[in-house]
Order: structure tokens, then sequence, then C-alpha cells
């Protein structure tokens, strides 16, 4: 089985900072893309950063700019700077990663338990 837990939620002002961790563990063979989406309330889930093995990433363009995702690839961890955050990026936050658990098995999806993240105005 593989789990994902998540870290680094919390209450903060506009313009202030947050660092999100994520780290993988248990029937790990390889981690292929890492991310993390948001849910904010009465909304759908979006896509806010990706970023897969070779370092390759993507952002939603409402944070472009302010947030930066990175991988620790020994670790099996992500994290999401956030920076300069706004009111409207309060959202329940949730990390996602793609993996593959044996050597040519299939490759599956898992999701954290997700993280409050509150931006006060």
């Amino acid at each position: 089985q593989v789990q994902l837990v998540e870290s680094g939620g919390g209450l903060v002002q506009a313009g202030g900072s947050l660092r999100l961790s994520c780290a993988a563990s248990g029937s790990i063979f390889n981690i292929n893309a890492m991310g993390w989406y948001r849910q904010a309330p009465g909304k759908q889930r979006e896509l806010v950063a990706r970023i897969i093995s070779t370092g390759y990433t993507n952002y939603a363009d409402s944070v472009k700019g302010r947030f930066t995702i990175s991988r620790d690839n020994a670790k099996n961890t992500v994290y999401l700077q956030m920076n300069s955050l706004k009111p409207e990026d309060t959202a329940v936050y949730y990390c996602n990663a793609a993996i593959k658990s044996a050597p040519g098995g299939r490759t599956y999806d898992y999701w954290g338990q997700g993280t409050q993240v509150t931006v006060s105005s």
C-alpha cells in the first residue's frame, strides 16, 4: 500500500507565506508525477501545480509567479512554497502522486487526506 501524508497548512494573513509538504511512503518502485490540487467550498477540485520526474512543472494561471513546486526524489516528497497568499487561495489542498509499486506494474493515482489553508484579509 501507498500513503501520502501532507503537512504545513494553517492560517495566514494575506501577503504571507506557507510551505506545504507531502511525503509518500509504502510500496513504491517509481513516482512519475506529483502535484497539488485544491478545493474551495462550493467549487470543484482544481490543479494548482504539478511536477514530473524530469523536473518539468506546470502551474495554474492563478498561482504563477507566487507558488513554487519542488520535489526531493530521495525522500519521495513534494513541496509547495506559497508566497503572496490571497484570500482566494483559501481551500483544502490535496497532494496527488502517480506511483508504480513494482517493475512492469501499472501506475496508480494516490491522494493525501488534505490540509486546510486559510488566508485572512
